[in-house]
């Protein structure tokens, strides 16, 4: 069993930037991928970044090139950087990953984050 502790997030001023962590426990193996989803109010969960193993990354359209995903394989955590936040990049955040490929998926229990002056 995976368990995924995160942290960062916050509120920030529209153009501002945050970072958020995560860190999974309960896996002997680098994981296959870890990354980010968010899920705004009335709004279906979306992906919002993730990378693998082999350090390949995909993002969301409405991140690129303003978010920029991380991962320290040796220690199993993932990192987020968000920069020029935008009010829509309001939502909860959650850390996801699978241990191998095909495998279930673990979440971590999400972090809010909120852009507005």
């Amino acid at each position: 069993q995976v368990q995924l502790v995160e942290s960062g997030g916050g509120l920030v001023q529209p153009g501002g930037s945050l970072r958020l962590s995560c860190a999974a426990s309960g896996s002997r193996f680098a994981l296959y991928v870890m990354g980010w989803s968010r899920q705004a109010p009335g709004k279906e969960r979306e992906m919002v970044a993730q990378i693998l193993r082999d350090d390949s990354t995909t993002y969301a359209d409405s991140v690129k090139g303003r978010f920029t995903i991380s991962r320290d394989s040796a220690k199993n955590t993932v990192h987020l950087q968000m920069n020029s936040l935008r009010p829509e990049d309001t939502a909860v955040y959650f850390c996801h990953c699978t241990v191998y490929f095909g495998g279930p998926e673990y979440w971590g229990q999400g972090r809010q984050v909120t852009v507005s002056s």
